[in-house]
């Protein structure tokens, strides 16, 4: 069976990208490529990577949707579990992420919130599930 290894946001900039989520959650960088094209975070067993919209421009010779604040996000989504989401969340905003929705108990008892990055890439923050 494959092993889900990265997800992949292509951005405008790498660097900015990643000292937004660094600061927004706290996720350690582990690479960045000297020419600044690529750049990884850790999140444990699965890298969220960037790439510049450069790179992917090159990868994909059929272009690409690019993410952008002023449209609405794609349905797809980053999740971030934590024990805390009104605190996380407040983390996030204070990084440059902009709130999408309160944090809400779901019927099954999990807390979610939903922020965009600063790219418009759709973050939920939830409490893990079960918690």
């Amino acid at each position: 069976m494959p092993t889900f290894a990265y997800t992949i946001l292509y951005v405008p900039d790498v660097a900015a990208a990643i000292d937004f989520y660094e600061r927004a959650f706290g996720l350690p960088c582990t690479f960045i490529a000297p020419d600044g094209s690529y750049g990884e975070l850790s999140t444990g067993a699965t890298t969220l990577s960037f790439a510049s919209e450069s790179l992917a421009e090159s990868n994909l010779p059929g272009g690409f949707t690019v993410a952008r604040p002023s449209e609405k996000p794609y349905a797809v989504e980053i999740g971030f579990a934590t024990d805390d989401v009104p605190a996380t969340v407040a983390t996030a905003i204070a990084a440059g992420a902009t709130l999408l929705a309160e944090p809400n108990t779901k019927p099954w008892g999990q807390v979610v919130a939903y922020v965009r990055d600063p790219n418009g890439f759709l973050v939920e923050v939830c409490t893990p599930m079960g918690g």
